[in-house]
């Protein structure tokens, strides 16, 4: 939870620093996406193949980054993880960028290795981690017979953070860099996933329309909205919560004044202040038939069911713009062991920090991203 918070306060900072196709049928690439938790983060990881001979390396995605960056050899600085990281050398397509490229000037952070005019890319995060190295072009391979050659990634000498043992990150952003960017022309700025709970290894993340949920009946869409200060996230428009069946007093006000985003590398689903004062009202309310007990950041509202061999949990769902009401799956409401578990959510330490809709409640939905379309789709029973 501390990782997740120290995320949350990159999204944050990133935030106040910076204060029309449907996809194209028939193109689909669909991967197994799996619980980090296997590797020691509560992110999801896919595995796809970089260089040629492919080598298969397993990345965390993320709907709040854009660059995808890989640990290289030879390594100035490289946290374990769980295959051989990649060595460029041993690739026949790997080529770096010179700093006069279009690419490069695009990075946020660049410099230029004067020497051999290389360009030179970095990432910093909130929490301290960080990613260096060679901005640089590879052979990517999502599935089998979708191979984009010339991809543009990063290729780290120098990382260091929470990234656990996956071999980098895969950014699932809206800017052109972004891996859903890069493959516009195939897929059409069109992608899904549905996340596991943490106890399957049943979830996809699929790119292109034609290979989205297969339930597609129950997809409800709400707005995408973008954000100025920060364009790459994926904002939405957060109208009410309900608990039980009872809708909370919260102004509308409240959810606009500073926004939300959804993001499936935040676990945790941070709410304003007062939206989430209002929330933990109402629960606690519901719960009263059980025991609470010590929480611990970012929770403050957990309960000890020992000698419970029933727990009833109210349910809780969002309310989004469009009149879209998206149920909150069960394992979204109580996050623990079924002895001591605590409300799923938790409050931003100030009304202008921006909500996010994290990973943890997303479990098992359908979410569908239309970017192209400015939509985005919520559907129930997507995996278990």
């Amino acid at each position: 939870m501390s990782h997740d918070q120290s995320r949350v306060d990159s999204i944050q900072k990133r935030l106040y620093i910076n204060s029309d196709g449907n996809g194209l049928e028939g193109s689909k690439a669909t991967l197994p996406a799996k619980s980090g938790r296997s590797i020691g983060t509560g992110d999801y990881i896919v595995t796809l193949g970089f260089g040629t001979p492919k080598k298969d390396l397993t990345l965390l995605f993320d709907t709040g980054s854009d660059i995808t960056w890989i640990q290289c050899e030879p390594c100035i600085s490289c946290y374990p993880q769980q295959e051989p990281v990649f060595n460029p050398s041993t690739s026949q397509t790997y080529k770096n960028l010179t700093c006069n490229t279009q690419q490069c000037s695009q990075l946020q952070r660049r410099g230029c290795s004067t020497d051999t005019n290389t360009c030179i890319y970095g990432v910093n995060y909130g929490d301290g981690s960080f990613t260096r190295g060679f901005f640089a072009t590879e052979t990517l391979t999502l599935i089998a017979s979708d191979v984009f050659p010339n991809f543009f990634f990063g290729c780290g000498v120098n990382n260091q953070g929470l990234f656990r043992g996956s071999a980098g990150l895969l950014g699932l952003g809206r800017n052109p860099l972004s891996l859903v960017g890069q493959t516009t022309s195939k897929y059409g700025n069109y992608f899904s996933y549905c996340l596991p709970t943490f106890s399957s290894s049943s979830g996809t993340l699929v790119f292109g329309k034609e290979g989205g949920p297969t339930n597609s009946a129950s997809l409800k869409f709400t707005p995408l909205l973008t954000n100025s200060n920060e364009p790459s996230f994926y904002f939405i428009e957060v109208d009410a919560i309900k608990v039980g069946e009872q809708t909370l007093s919260i102004s509308p006000s409240v959810f606009s004044n500073s926004g939300t985003i959804i993001d499936s590398g935040t676990v945790v689903t941070r709410l304003q202040p007062e939206a989430y004062s209002a929330l933990r009202t109402r629960f606690r309310q519901q719960m009263m038939n059980y025991t609470m007990t010590r929480a611990s950041d970012p929770f403050d509202t957990c309960y000890d069911f020992t000698g419970n061999n029933r727990v009833l949990v109210p349910d809780i769902s969002f309310l989004f713009g469009g009149n879209v009401e998206v149920p909150i799956p069960s394992s979204g409401i109580l996050y623990g062991s079924q002895r001591q578990a605590c409300l799923a959510f938790a409050g931003n330490s100030d009304a202008s920090e921006v909500g996010i809709f994290g990973n943890l409640q997303q479990q098992t939905l359908d979410v569908v991203y239309d970017v192209a379309g400015g939509k985005l789709g919520f559907g129930t029973g997507g995996c278990s």
